[in-house]
């Protein structure tokens, strides 16, 4: 029965399985957006704006490294996709056995060396001035819980690289809701204050892991793990650590630019400044939702037609992902264009960051309808197990171009300069993801039809 979906990947309509694998997707992206969201609401309103610029501070930290979960969660499930499209399930299983190996042993010493080191991390990303004391409380509490995320990321993708984009879903919703239930708790009702934010947080990564767990050990997995599948392969680990690399690597320049970000608007502007940065961060996790959605629904069908030699079907993923993602993002940057300012003022009351952020927030979106193409392309090399171009493509945007352009910009343009950078980053990632993709579509998928990919 399970097995039936997996197959499907490689039978049925792009554009009808590209809307049922990236809807359940999305669905999944906007509640966890949403939670991020209106936790920040809870804390600015609750606790005040500068508990908002305190976690800003420590999600880059945090998420690094539940990030290891989601790089060894993605490069698994490339391969894992790929080798359902071959009817391979014995390395199937041993992939998904060492990546929960993997997973729990990085994330356990990573979070062991955060601890250690808390109160030199905190200020190196930001947390100077009044914003220091919130972000330690933040910090500890939630870094105990971050090898649980991260084992529930990892498992996130790989339920959905068997083809249940719906329970991928409800893995999302469930520590989304519990989250926003628990905030209400511990921060308005017992008045626990930053402690309070934090342990909602992370008592949702277990309500999330606890509910990834009851599926794989259901009927609905076809993956049936056993010990020995727990033991490191060494040719397995070398494959799943290439394509996660690149997923911990783009993570990794996310970590570093928010650390350069936070320091840099913190010397410009002050405390306003990095927590109108905060906001407009939620806002790209947040309205992006769709987009992302898309690109999540599309890694597992191009990974699975091109394991299967279906080179047309790969194609057609590729120009359909790109026409549905470009449709949403331009969506987005219309809302986000007309309605800065009401956006702000649900997050604070503060008339100084109401007065910097919707300006900031423009320019952030400005290059919206464009970044389809940018995620999709390098997504697409990802998910045929391209390491090196999915490493490079993805890094462009972030690690080529905009942390190069927030260190000189400024000097000429001030804060202005900050917000500036984004859009030309976009633009110019954009016209590189597209080079290669063209390039690589009529190297690799423009092959005579043959009887496996007609």
């Amino acid at each position: 029965m399970a097995k039936i979906a997996s197959v499907e990947l490689g039978t049925s309509p792009i554009g009808k399985l590209l809307i049922k694998q990236a809807v359940p997707a999305s669905i999944g992206i906007l509640v966890m957006s949403l939670n991020i969201l209106v936790d920040t609401i809870f804390v600015g309103q609750w606790i005040g704006s500068t508990a908002i610029a305190a976690i800003n501070v420590v999600l880059p930290v945090s998420f690094f490294i539940a990030a290891l979960g989601m790089s060894i969660g993605i490069g698994g499930s490339s391969i894992i996709s790929r080798a359902l499209g071959a009817n391979n399930s014995v390395k199937a299983l041993k992939v998904f056995g060492n990546q929960i190996t993997l997973t729990l042993l990085l994330t356990i010493a990573m979070v062991t060396f955060g601890l250690i080191y808390v109160n030199d991390i905190i200020p190196a990303f930001g947390g100077q001035g009044a914003i220091f004391e919130p972000a330690k409380i933040y910090y500890k509490i939630v870094l105990y819980g971050v090898p649980v995320l991260a084992l529930s990321m990892m498992g996130n993708t790989v339920i959905r690289a068997e083809g249940k984009p719906k329970f991928a879903m409800y893995a999302m919703l469930i520590p989304s809701v519990g989250n926003l239930i628990l905030d209400y708790v511990f921060i308005n009702l017992l008045d626990y204050g930053m402690a309070g934010a934090a342990w909602a947080t992370t008592g949702s990564y277990i309500l999330c892991l606890a509910f990834i767990v009851w599926f794989f050990l259901s009927k609905h997995s076809e993956l049936k793990l056993n010990f020995s599948h727990l033991g490191l392969n060494k040719s397995i680990v070398s494959e799943i650590s290439s394509l996660g690399f690149v997923t911990l690597a783009r993570q990794a320049v996310v970590s570093i630019t928010y650390l350069f970000m936070n320091n840099i608007l913190y010397d410009l502007g002050g405390e306003t400044s990095v927590t109108a940065y905060a906001i407009v961060g939620r806002m790209l996790m947040f309205a992006l939702f769709p987009v992302f959605g898309v690109t999540q629904g599309f890694l597992p069908i191009a990974g699975y037609n091109y394991g299967a030699e279906k080179y047309d079907r790969v194609k057609e993923t590729i120009y359909t992902a790109i026409k549905y993602a470009a449709g949403l993002a331009t969506l987005v940057f219309l809302l986000l264009m007309i309605f800065p300012e009401a956006i702000t003022r649900l997050f604070t009351s503060d008339t100084e960051v109401i007065a910097e952020t919707p300006s900031a927030m423009r320019w952030v979106f400005a290059a919206t309808p464009i970044i389809a193409l940018q995620l999709i392309g390098a997504a697409y090399f990802q998910a045929v197990g391209k390491a090196i171009p999915a490493l490079l493509l993805t890094l462009t945007r972030q690690g080529f171009f905009f942390i190069p352009l927030i260190l000189i910009l400024p000097h000429f343009y001030g804060e202005m300069g900050v917000w500036m950078s984004f859009p030309i980053a976009d633009v110019l990632s954009t016209i590189v993801t597209g080079f290669f993709l063209q390039k690589e579509i009529k190297k690799s998928l423009t092959l005579p039809v043959t009887e496996n990919n007609s």
